[in-house]
């Protein structure tokens, strides 16, 4: 394919192939993803659609790799091409000094000829192929033009005449080629994201078998397998690490920048660094399930769908060629009429033919889409399609659920307040008691503890009293760790720290007294703390003009109290997952474009709902097939970022889509009144197209407000 025109035609074609449900073609990728209809077990059909349309297609594999120069134009010829066309367009640069000297004709068709019909064949070929079909594409306007100017020049050489055509001919091919040469090279780091992707997966692995390291390619690996990782190495599977200790670098995994300490009995995700320590990785996925190959596989759906606006450049581009062609035909018997001149008439709609190559529009937004779901997946935002990403940038409220998506989603201990002042000793008394117990609060004391190196008391005659709290003896004192209720009925007086409770509203609370003599200890503050930097990212999405929304099924004054810490501007509290639906829509209804960040199950129906919807990740669990976009690090931050890259996105392609047009717009009426040589028309059309995709990688330049280290 060479332009919008070959894509519109091949994909009309796949539509209308039998069994076919829907078809979506990419020109800079060169693939084309296919829905076939239930029942459907064949891809003859597609294959043979393709080849009717005048094109060949092969079926890939799921992982197959994308090539790393697709459909570029050897450079050699390149080269070759201008090496050829350089002499004859020296006397032209001497002519502009007052020095008149020109190469004679017979020179001047030995040095064209090969460039029209050798270096030139591939529009011949393409060209015929699209007359054959009966479309048109940039290669017949390439083929017709320049075919006129040689046949031009072979008629005037006939008649004698020293004024030859046979450099414009020329030019014009060396030029086109050295744009596509261009372009491929251009669009080849429009795909860097996804090679950076395939490149995590290592040839070969180093198995655990019989007692003995053997080292297999990757295709070999079957589930159970144990995979030996040495230190520096990429872990090559998901899996579970059964020996080991070591800390991961999974920054091209989830976009985190800290390395994840990990441990016999975590997972690990393939792709993935290993730092510092030797691992046995038992293999859990293998091939197409692994969490790496479904990244890839999301990232590719998303480049190669389409948006809507792509949609309406592929209708504009469907007639576009036939459109130039007519004005091409009028072109050349306007001048013959109004002026009688011949060889003005005919370069004139060689030149309409040239500057109307439809290159650039068919590149606009694919290349766009590209490098923005790539820099997203960089960043670890998975785009589900193109459609989510040009939505987003619309997007005029976010609505959060908040366990699990603002807060860390379990209890932590906020709080320790002694009624001697002395919290040290407090909480060693109380994770003695705690020491063996299995409630999440419990939990939450030892997890406190350890990060504060404390060291728990000695205890005896420790048990847990379901419903109340836990008890024990801890030098000497029979310590009680439970509700106010449990207190109560041990007649241990509260008054002290009841005022110090009362400002925990929403909050969990677990009292310490003793019973000999009955008097009360201290108190334990518990809640599900926010995750770090929430502050941050709502104050990001407020600077882009977004009203955050808190959706929650807790209490109102736990969720106002989390409103008030992270600054967001609206709550709605005591929602079930029916009612966060109807809220959702409800928000939807004077016509702004509503998101949803959840964490892609629980908040099922609300993220069906939204407009947009956001799903946080764990990064091996991935609930990629829930949301729009899936967050691979569970950070709020994430969701701001993807909206800022939304709108940038898109604002390239508009950028794009003005200059495609505006070559075209501006070029056709000048080459048909004469103002454009063909040479001056294949500079502009190879341009244009190298134009829009430069400027679509000025996109990588972005930075996200999060802090994380891309893929290299």
């Amino acid at each position: 394919m060479s332009c919008a025109s070959c894509v519109a035609r091949v994909e009309q074609a796949l539509q209308q192939a039998p069994g076919v449900a829907s078809a979506s073609v990419n020109l800079a990728t060169e693939r084309a993803h296919v829905t076939l209809q239930a029942g459907t077990h064949s891809a003859a059909s597609v294959l043979q659609a393709v080849s009717d349309a005048g094109y060949d297609a092969t079926l890939l594999k799921e992982d197959t790799p994308l090539p790393a120069t697709s459909g570029s134009q050897p450079g050699s010829k390149v080269l070759l091409a201008a090496l050829l066309t350089l002499p004859l367009l020296v006397p032209m640069l001497l002519n502009a000094f007052g020095m008149h000297w020109m190469l004679a004709g017979h020179w001047q068709w030995l040095l064209a000829t090969p460039v029209q019909f050798w270096l030139g064949a591939r529009f011949y070929r393409a060209g015929w192929n699209a007359v054959r079909h009966g479309a048109g594409n940039m290669d017949l306007l390439v083929a017709i033009g320049t075919s006129a100017a040689y046949a031009l020049s072979l008629y005037l050489w006939w008649q004698g005449s020293e004024h030859l055509y046979f450099e414009a001919s020329s030019a014009v091919i060396s030029l086109v080629l050295l744009g596509k040469w261009l372009e491929s090279r251009a669009k080849r780091q429009t795909t860097a994201a996804i090679r950076a992707l395939q490149a995590l997966r290592p040839d070969t692995v180093r198995l655990w078998r019989d007692d003995l390291e053997v080292e297999l390619p990757l295709n070999a690996v079957q589930l159970q397998d144990i995979v030996i990782v040495k230190p520096g190495e990429r872990i090559p599977v998901d899996g579970e690490i059964t020996d080991g200790h070591s800390h991961v670098d999974e920054a091209l995994i989830t976009g985190e920048s800290t390395p994840v300490s990990k441990q016999a009995g975590q997972r690990v995700t393939g792709g993935a660094i290993n730092l510092d320590g030797r691992l046995l990785v038992r293999t859990l996925a293998v091939g197409s399930d692994t969490t790496l190959s479904r990244i890839i596989r999301l990232v590719e759906q998303a480049q190669i769908a389409k948006p809507g606006i792509q949609r309406l450049v592929d209708q504009v581009s469907a007639v576009f060629v036939p459109a130039v062609l007519v004005i091409a035909l009028l072109t050349l018997p306007g001048w013959v009429v109004l002026t009688g001149d011949w060889e003005q008439a005919i370069l004139s709609a060689v030149a309409v033919l040239v500057i109307a190559c439809p290159c650039a529009l068919g590149l606009a937004t694919p290349t766009a889409i590209m490098v923005g779901t790539g820099l997203a997946a960089r960043h670890g935002i998975l785009i589900k399609d193109a459609n989510a990403l040009e939505l987003a940038h619309r997007i005029q409220r976010v609505v959060f659920d908040k366990t699990g998506t603002l807060t860390v989603g379990k209890p932590s201990l906020l709080h320790i307040i002694a009624v001697d002042g002395d919290e040290r000793q407090l909480l060693q008394q109380v994770l003695a008691v705690e020491h063996g117990s299995l409630h999440p609060l419990a939990r939450a004391v030892r997890e406190h503890a350890a990060g504060q190196q404390v060291q728990a008391a000695s205890a005896q005659d420790m048990h847990d009293l379901a419903g109340l709290g836990s008890v024990g003896t801890v030098d000497g004192l029979r310590i009680h760790v439970g509700n106010a209720r449990w207190m109560r009925a041990l007649n241990i007086p509260m008054a002290a720290l009841q005022t110090a409770a009362d400002a925990q509203a929403g909050h969990s609370l677990a009292w310490v007294g003793t019973t000999n003599p009955p008097r009360l200890l201290g108190l334990l503050v518990f809640g599900d703390a926010l995750k770090p930097g929430v502050q941050q990212a709502i104050a990001h999405l407020h600077s882009l003009g977004i009203h955050s929304v808190l959706l929650t099924g807790d209490n109102a004054s736990s969720a106002a109290q989390v409103a008030n810490q992270t600054g967001i501007s609206q709550v709605l509290a005591e929602q079930s997952p029916e009612t966060k639906a109807e809220a959702i829509t409800a928000l939807k209804q004077d016509g702004r474009i509503v998101a949803m960040v959840g964490d892609g199950i629980n908040d099922a129906p609300a993220l069906a709902v939204a407009d947009v919807s956001f799903a946080m990740s764990s990064g091996t669990d991935v609930a990629m097939h829930t949301a729009d976009i899936t967050l691979m690090r569970a950070d709020p931050a994430l969701v701001a970022d993807a909206i800022d890259l939304s709108r940038r996105t898109y604002r390239k392609i508009k950028q794009n889509l003005f200059w495609a047009f505006i070559y075209n717009l501006a070029g056709i009426p000048l080459a048909a009144f004469g103002l454009l040589s063909p040479m001056v028309a294949g500079t502009a059309m190879a341009l244009s197209s190298v134009s829009v995709v430069l400027n679509t990688l000025t996109l990588r330049r972005w930075k996200a407000a999060s802090p994380i280290r891309e893929a290299s």
